[in-house]
């Protein structure tokens, strides 16, 4: 999973970005690594692992991982090449999803690229500049798929559906404000839209604000501004971010209590872009490790079990599955199994988050 980091100078992008990329540098089993100067693999946190790898018990513990790019370059006129404009959007076409980062807190001594605190405005630059970017490709599409419908008619909804989106952009509004059917969400994905890509929001606010951001009016106007396209929120504060990365597990534990907090913003950040992606994680575990992979919503057995080796769904025999919970409760395997609380599936048994699964091949 690739998510791209977007926003305008000072809103505390490169303050997050900084603080996730460290925060991984700290994951002694899934280590930051640099892909590019701005791309960096960070660890999943997952809890689950930790108690799997104690019943095991496996000599190590791997979480699935998270790439964050983070995208720089935009300014106003990015879609007409102003700026990095064109290295900027061509990065995220590459990414799942988008996290804009969006200024709400107050600071004399940090200027805003455009003189006041205005979060909605500076979500519609960003989103305009995507926008027109997109109608720009529709349109050189548009014209090819009109000259190709005359000879063949079953492009003639393709037609209609480009024309119908842009009608949706020319009036300001987002491709995911759109209801459309599942055929038709394929046929979007298949135009590679910048503006259709899911999106979380996250609201920087102020130290001050963490515990009680419900006070925060710009996180309100964020919230109301996301609802209408069906986007996600989190509230973050960079600068705690950048804090909590330099601490180790008991210190960070420690840290979060103090300012009375439940988890950090990288783990609602990440919990954030599971939901809005679709995706969910099986577990398995021995004595070499436990590990964690992360597959979509609604994944056959068999594709699941390719995550791990394509030989393992080649040769796909059956899977051996327990929740995780149900192995908890036992303690072991033995007891879970005496239980009958293994079961035994194939291969259109379709894979639910927490599954600590066996899978038999032949190859």
């Amino acid at each position: 999973m690739k998510l791209g980091i977007v926003g305008l100078p000072n809103v505390g992008k490169s303050t997050l970005f900084n603080a996730i990329t460290q925060a991984g540098a700290e994951s002694a089993n899934y280590p930051f690594c640099t892909i590019e100067p701005n791309v960096g693999v960070v660890a999943v946190p997952d809890d689950r692992l930790e108690e799997l790898a104690k019943i095991y018990p496996s000599k190590k513990v791997v979480p699935t991982a998270i790439e964050f790019c983070d995208i720089a370059g935009l300014v106003k006129g990015a879609s007409k090449g102003e700026g990095l404009g064109n290295k900027f959007l061509s990065h995220i076409r590459e990414v799942d999803a988008i996290v804009h980062v969006v200024r709400c807190f107050e600071n004399d001594d940090i200027v805003h690229v455009d003189g006041s605190i205005d979060p909605i405005r500076d979500i519609e630059i960003i989103n305009i500049e995507l926008m027109l970017s997109d109608m720009e490709l529709l349109q050189r599409r548009l014209e090819r798929t009109q000259k190709a419908a005359k000879g063949d008619k079953s492009l003639v909804h393709e037609v209609k559906l480009i024309e119908e989106i842009l009608q949706i952009l020319e009036d300001g509004r987002s491709i995911r404000t759109m209801d459309l059917s599942d055929e038709d969400k394929q046929l979007v994905k298949s135009f590679d839209l910048l503006s259709s890509k899911p999106i979380i929001y996250v609201a920087n606010i102020s130290e001050e604000d963490l515990v009680n951001e419900d006070s925060n009016t710009y996180v309100e106007k964020v919230r109301e501004y996301a609802s209408t396209e069906d986007a996600e929120v989190i509230t973050v504060s960079a600068e705690i971010e950048e804090e909590i990365s330099q601490l180790d597990d008991e210190e960070k534990i420690e840290f979060l209590n103090d300012l009375g907090l439940e988890r950090s913003g990288l783990d609602k950040l990440v919990q954030a872009s599971y939901k809005l992606l679709g995706l969910i994680s099986f577990l398995t575990a021995g004595p070499m490790e436990a590990r964690a992979w992360t597959i979509k919503e609604g994944t056959p057995a068999p594709q699941a079990a390719g995550k791990i080796h394509t030989d393992i769904e080649r040769g796909f025999i059956r899977a051996e599955v327990i929740s995780f919970e149900d192995l908890m409760a036992c303690g072991n395997m033995v007891i879970a199994k005496e239980k009958g609380l293994v079961r035994i599936e194939g291969k259109d048994y379709i894979m639910k988050d927490g599954d600590v699964v066996l899978f038999r091949f032949n190859v």
